[in-house]
């Protein structure tokens, strides 16, 4: 018998700049790729490629909320500012081989404070975009 372990997103774990958001979040993942450069050269049969440069970012949706140390008072100051540090884990729990952390270096380039509909929670849509490596903890 083979058991199948999934994992249900309950309580993710989301730092950004040092103030811990996770009470906000509503919906987090984190992005992860190499740019795939084609190397093909004459006489070739079939394409051939090669690995790139890495990338990263984050997409967090937020439940917004202006009140100090919160959604609003950390995002404001960090659109356009110097690289921050974020800390994503799916489980708010120790950090181990089958609880991963990932963390890293961003910045942020867009932020709009107000966003909703009549009668709507106000939600706040953020992409991360990583500077430097992203780093992958198990221990």
């Amino acid at each position: 018998m083979f058991t199948i372990a999934f994992l249900v997103i309950k309580d993710a774990y989301v730092v950004v700049n040092s103030a811990d958001l996770s009470d906000h979040v509503k919906s987090v993942q984190v992005n992860y790729k190499a740019e795939i450069l084609e190397d093909t050269a004459m006489g070739a049969d079939s394409k051939s490629r090669v690995a790139g440069l890495k990338d990263w970012s984050i997409d967090v949706e937020f439940f917004q909320d202006y009140a100090a140390s919160k959604v609003d008072a950390t995002l404001w100051g960090l659109v356009g500012a110097d690289p921050f540090g974020i800390v994503v884990n799916p489980i708010a729990t120790a950090v181990s081989t089958t609880q991963p952390s990932f963390s890293g270096n961003c910045v942020l380039g867009d932020y709009s404070p107000v966003s909703g509909a009549v009668g709507e929670l106000s939600m706040v849509s953020v992409t991360f975009e990583g500077d430097g490596d992203l780093s992958r903890t198990t221990s």
